[in-house]
């Protein structure tokens, strides 16, 4: 694929395949935009890097696969999540959605269950095309909460929070 023909179809060209499968992870800025690009079980995800609570690298956070029962029926869905290694709030690779774990209280006895609090993290589109991996930022035109730390306010207080750390440690 050409340069130009990637740029008019928003492609960023972020490495060959074969590289990032190995490196499982992969830190990228694209349009002043940092990305994290993920290599799990076969298959390649693009997200914010910082998570939208409080800006936490997600780089180094556990992957794992958080269970919901569908509304509807009794059959079990498996989602794949990233865990914030600062404070643990599980992110779904494909589509950035927060899930947490709560009772509700209507039921007795209270049983708990996997919720969701709606999409936080903004994922985005990855392809392959001859060995090689682009990645097109999401055009979503709506505010989704982890544009707040792509921003320079959010750049700010991630800076601030990170010299925080370092000094309590």
């Amino acid at each position: 694929m050409e340069e130009n023909e990637q740029s008019a179809r928003g492609l960023h060209f972020v490495g060959k395949k074969d590289e990032l499968i190995e490196a499982k992870r992969s830190f990228r800025s694209i349009e002043d935009r940092d990305i994290l690009i993920i290599y799990h079980q076969g298959v390649f995800y693009a997200m914010d890097s910082y998570c939208y609570h409080a800006g936490g690298m997600l780089n180094n956070g556990d992957i794992e696969v958080i269970y919901l029962p569908f509304v509807h029926k009794q059959e079990i869905n498996g989602k794949l999540c990233i865990i914030c290694p600062k404070h643990k709030y599980k992110l779904t690779l494909a589509k950035g959605e927060c899930l947490y774990k709560g009772n509700n209280p209507k039921e007795k006895p209270p049983v708990p269950r996997w919720y969701s609090k709606g999409v936080k993290q903004r994922t985005h589109t990855v392809t392959e095309n001859n060995g090689e991996i682009y990645v097109k930022l999401s055009d979503n035109p709506n505010w989704i909460e982890s544009d707040y730390y792509q921003g320079e306010k959010g750049k700010i207080e991630r800076a601030k929070a990170e010299a925080s750390e370092k000094e309590t440690s």
